[in-house]
């Protein structure tokens, strides 16, 4: 029998240098991460992605309403090595307690510019009739996250060209 798939794994060119491209991915997350229910944990509201740059940093999502704050942790930076590697563990909001999976990003220089590949891992670890899915059986899903993280990524590559015209002028 197949075990089922692990993981998704995308990859995009970005036409800045890897430095560049990891500021903006770490530093500018709110900026080019896509808004709306499918990317947003505070699904409703219009929150800010922050991701603290540090190991044991968090991934998480805040909005301020009528002067209280509501935080929405995804997940805790597990590798941070500036301008190569950056691994976060990734929990969903629907996740149990130690339900969670990994997202490891890599900037690897590219003779225009940066390849930026995500992996995101850890879903054989997740029940296979676990809400998360959507009813999609474990193949279809891992497709379907492959696609979520596609079009992330295609974000970032529009908000790096932007960033990359306005720092050469």
């Amino acid at each position: 029998m197949t075990p089922p798939p692990d993981q998704a794994r995308i990859s995009v060119l970005v036409e800045v240098e890897p430095a560049f491209a990891f500021q903006i991915f770490t530093e500018e997350i709110d900026r080019w991460w896509r808004r709306g229910l499918r990317y947003r944990a505070l699904r409703s509201r219009s929150g800010t992605i922050h991701l603290e740059p540090w190991v044991g940093g968090r991934l998480f999502e805040s909005v301020t309403d009528g002067g209280d704050t509501e935080l929405r942790e995804t997940g805790r930076v597990l590798l941070w090595e500036p301008p190569r590697r950056l691994t976060f563990e990734w929990r969903a909001m629907n996740f149990g307690p130690g339900e969670r999976t990994e997202v490891d990003v890599e900037f690897e220089a590219a003779r225009s510019g940066t390849r930026v590949t995500v992996t995101h891992r850890g879903w054989s670890h997740i029940r296979p009739d676990h809400p998360v899915r959507h009813g999609l059986d474990p193949e279809a899903f891992v497709g379907d996250m492959g696609r979520w993280w596609g079009d992330l990524m295609t974000s970032l590559r529009e908000h790096a060209r932007d960033r990359g015209t306005a720092s050469s002028q």
